[in-house]
């Protein structure tokens, strides 16, 4: 595997060293910050970090401080770290821009997988895969979202649903099958997650967030207009 640089940051050695103990294990290369200035300052030192692994409860600067920062300059995924796992604190983080989302204690196994699963995404994308649907444009090895040829501004998981929706017109869709399709991963049925995205998407695509139907009681269905 080509060597990857991942970012955890968690004020907590142990943390710290459990999970980069499972990453090298697996190759990637890890750097690691106890508190979040010291992460801001790895950030933007180094250009080449691929996904960033954040704890949310930490001295100086915490993980939603971080996390609003690094989305002013770069879209780079992020997983988040909480003690905590309450609705509010949850949905704070995708509306942040959060591309996973993990309660402690967890499986490092699991922690691991996910982050192969973004990266495979984020790796694995053609170079000439541009898709266009009812005025939506999508630039897969870019990307970039353009609506009548205006870029709009998406979080990578958004990217994610929105590709998937577009590659699967007129199918319907349970919020389980996409969960697996985009997530990758069984996310214990939580349809907020899906929600909560599309909801964000919605609003970002305009009048074209109509393509987005609702089935109800099973999921959704991406439908150009005619």
């Amino acid at each position: 595997m080509e060597k990857v640089k991942v970012l955890v940051v968690d004020d907590e050695s142990r943390m710290r060293k459990l999970v980069k103990d499972f990453l090298t294990r697996e190759g990637y290369i890890v750097l690691e910050a106890g508190d979040g200035m010291e992460a801001m300052d790895i950030f933007y030192e180094d250009k080449e970090i691929a996904l960033i692994i954040l704890d949310v409860m930490m001295p100086k600067m915490d993980g939603w401080q971080v996390l609003r920062e690094i989305r002013e300059h770069s879209k780079v995924p992020v997983i988040m770290l909480t003690a905590r796992s309450e609705e509010r604190d949850e949905l704070q983080g995708f509306d942040l821009g959060v591309d996973e989302y993990i309660s402690k204690p967890f499986s490092p196994k699991i922690l691991v997988a996910r982050v192969e699963a973004i990266l495979r995404r984020t790796k694995g994308i053609e170079a000439s895969d541009v898709i266009d649907a009812g005025g939506i444009m999508i630039d897969k090895a870019a990307h970039i979202v353009k609506i009548d040829d205006k870029a709009i501004d998406l979080s990578y998981k958004e990217f994610e649903l929105l590709t998937y929706f577009v590659e699967n017109q007129g199918i319907a869709l349970s919020r389980e099958k996409i969960l697996n399709n985009v997530w990758n991963y069984d996310y214990f049925g939580d349809a907020r997650t899906i929600d909560t995205h599309v909801k964000k998407l919605r609003s970002k695509l305009g009048d074209k967030g109509e393509y987005i139907k609702t089935i109800w009681g099973m999921g959704y269905k991406f439908e150009v207009e005619a």
